[in-house]
């Protein structure tokens, strides 16, 4: 059973950056995808950044070029930094992850088996 942890979310204002962390365990397939979603209040969840065991990585629009995802297979933990943050950045960020490489689906929740709880990240003006 693969268990995600996510952590890094806090308040901040427009402009500011913050680094998110998802340590996950139980993971044993060589071959899998990572990705980072987020979801606002009354909107439905949305892909931000996918990664997979060879280093792919696929960005939305709305990040590309604000946000960075990596990971750090020593430790097991996936990153996403994020930078010049917008108020509509805020949302809760989740970490998910699947067997098998990452894609052009890697954007999509459908597929994803697991799932962390969640950390929020709030933007203010």
């Amino acid at each position: 059973q693969v268990q995600l942890v996510e952590s890094g979310g806090s308040s901040v204002q427009a402009g500011g950056s913050l680094t998110l962390s998802c340590v996950s365990s139980g993971r044993t397939y060589s071959k899998y995808c990572m990705g980072w979603f987020r979801q606002a209040p009354g909107k439905e969840r949305e892909g931000v950044a996918g990664i997979d065991a060879d280093d792919r990585i696929l960005y939305a629009d709305s990040v590309k070029g604000r946000f960075t995802i990596w990971q750090d297979n020593t430790q097991n933990v996936l990153y996403l930094q994020m930078s010049a943050l917008k108020p509509e950045d805020t949302a809760m960020y989740y970490c998910a992850a699947r067997g098998g490489y990452c894609y052009g689906d890697a954007l999509m929740q459908e597929g994803y088996n697991y799932w962390g709880q969640g950390t929020q990240v709030t933007v203010s003006e």
